[in-house]
């Protein structure tokens, strides 16, 4: 029997996955001005540090500063189907093996994942003076806490669902199939950045920023596969006790026949005592060789890494216009294991894996309709095919990541600004080959709300909230896996989507 592979705990590809607004890999939620309008790109405020920095430069003289606190829940959930292409095996309870343990009568079976970020802080400071400004942001720019599957995932269960099939080829069988196993995968995935950015404002109409961000990354999975049980002859049996004491039982009796035939000098005696010693010996063997495949399995891996992306920007005001514009370099970064516990053999200790952050160019433009009345727009465009990942991934996307907002604000009064905007993200997943259920995004429409509240003189509240309504993204796809010493193709499907929810509050100061 060849090995099974539990490839569904290389969950560090979901690493880097954004689970707020943004790109493949990157976080654009990082104020709740944005929350509350996601159209930044174009507008001047404290906000901009992020998201417009030269316009930052037409801030008043003085001191800025915005502290911002955001919770955010997510889920993500995959449908998985697996029917066997083996005419043989139609009308049989391996025909869709999901169905043994929990799946519908179509063979599919549902997997979902939660992740919440409970307590995510950014800041952003400004200092400006006549012509030169300088900058300093702190924020969560990727990933964003931790993702819990109870269940495992579809991708390790394809394998496991095959064991009833295994044991029958075996030898073992049974007239109710069935099998369990308990799993559990946690990801936690941070990349922290620490912005630092100079301006220059030439006039009244035109600012320029130039810095950088500095950006260290945190990734930790911990993950178990223990218990894999199965039918035998009616009865649910732990495999790796049930396959050790078999191998156990058939190597005695390989031993007694062989200590029968060494004494024995009847040659037709001995020859069936070799022979039956022989036939027990090879099934010692076989299932000696099978029992590690169904051991407990543990995971516990930490990976880090750090990098720079340079950033520079415009800042363009004239009248009731304002335009700005960004381009945030691509960071060439690995990230290295620091593995305590790896029975899956997929993380070696001190191994470097390529983990680029995708560059970005944004543009944006602000325009006052009415003195208390602005309205924005933006484009995002992400690099993310120049972003080299694990295992070259980047090539199965058919083309880079794009996003459009719109919003408006309303100055209801001196004190009080409410706003709203909308966002369209649209990723090139091609035909889905990039996508797995360990790592996966699908298009979506974002929405936010909010208001901002003048609580002092030189002091405002913002709050905000969001929410994403993510696509279905179905991929279908032929699976060959090895089992019993031979091959079995199965045809798969994998039907994916998210949800998101983002409430946040912050507050900002002028002196």
């Amino acid at each position: 029997m060849n090995k099974l592979k539990f490839a569904f705990i290389a969950l560090a590809v979901s690493a880097s996955q954004s689970i707020w607004a943004g790109g493949l890999l990157t976080n654009t939620n990082n104020n709740i001005a944005f929350n509350r309008n996601f159209a930044r790109d174009g507008a001047i405020g404290i906000d901009g540090v992020y998201s417009n920095p030269a316009g930052v430069a037409f801030l008043s003289k003085g001191l800025h500063l915005s502290f911002n606190v955001q919770n955010a829940y997510q889920t993500r959930t995959i449908v998985s189907g697996m029917t066997m292409t083996t005419p043989g095996l139609q009308g049989t309870p391996y025909y869709q093996p999901l169905k043994m343990n929990g799946g519908d009568e179509n063979g599919n079976k549902k997997f979902k994942g939660e992740a919440s970020v409970p307590f995510i802080p950014s800041f952003q400071v400004a200092k400006n003076y006549d012509n030169w400004g300088f900058q300093m942001g702190f924020s969560l720019i990727g990933g964003g806490g931790k993702c819990t599957f109870n269940d495992g995932l579809g991708s390790f269960e394809r394998q496991v669902a095959l064991i009833p099939a295994m044991l029958q080829n075996m030898g073992i069988t049974t007239t109710t199939p069935g099998y369990s196993v308990d799993s559990y995968i946690k990801g936690q995935q941070y990349v922290f950045g620490l912005q630092l950015g100079t301006t220059y404002k030439f006039n009244e109409h035109i600012a320029a920023y130039g810095g950088f961000r500095f950006n260290y990354i945190y990734n930790k999975y911990q993950g178990s596969i223990t218990n894999i049980h199965a039918n035998i002859a009616g009865n649910d049996q732990k495999l790796y006790d049930y396959i050790g004491a078999a191998a156990k039982n058939y190597q005695t009796k390989s031993d007694t026949y062989s200590a029968q035939a060494a004494a024995t000098t009847d040659p037709t005696i001995k020859a069936q005592l070799e022979t039956a010693a022989a036939a027990y010996q090879e099934a010692s063997t076989k299932f000696a060789k099978a029992q590690p495949n169904f051991a407990d399995r543990y995971l516990d891996c930490t990976q880090t890494g750090w990098g720079i992306t340079p950033i520079i920007g415009l800042d363009v005001k004239y009248g009731k216009w304002n335009l700005g514009t960004r381009l945030e370099f691509t960071n060439h970064l690995n990230i290295e294991n620091d593995t305590k516990v790896d029975d899956t053999h997929l993380f070696q200790n001190g191994v470097n894996t390529p983990n680029d952050l995708p560059g970005v160019f944004t543009i944006g433009g602000q325009y006052e309709v009415l003195p208390s009345v602005r309205v924005m727009a933006s484009y995002h465009y992400f690099f993310d095919k120049d972003a080299k990942m694990a295992n070259d991934k980047q090539k199965y996307l058919s083309g880079n990541t794009q996003e459009y907002l719109a919003g408006a604000e309303w100055d209801i009064t001196k004190g009080i600004t409410i706003s709203g905007g909308m966002q369209r993200t649209k990723y090139g997943l091609g035909d889905g080959t990039y996508l797995n259920d360990m790592s996966f995004v699908t298009s979506s429409y974002s929405y936010g709300f909010g208001a901002k509240i003048k609580v002092a003189k030189n002091a405002s509240l913002n709050i905000a909230y969001f929410w994403t309504n993510y696509s279905h993204f179905k991929k279908e796809y032929t699976q060959t896996i090895a089992v019993g010493g031979s091959s079995i193709s199965a045809q798969c499907s994998d039907d994916f989507t998210r949800t998101n929810k983002v409430l946040g509050v912050g507050l900002d100061i002028d002196l």
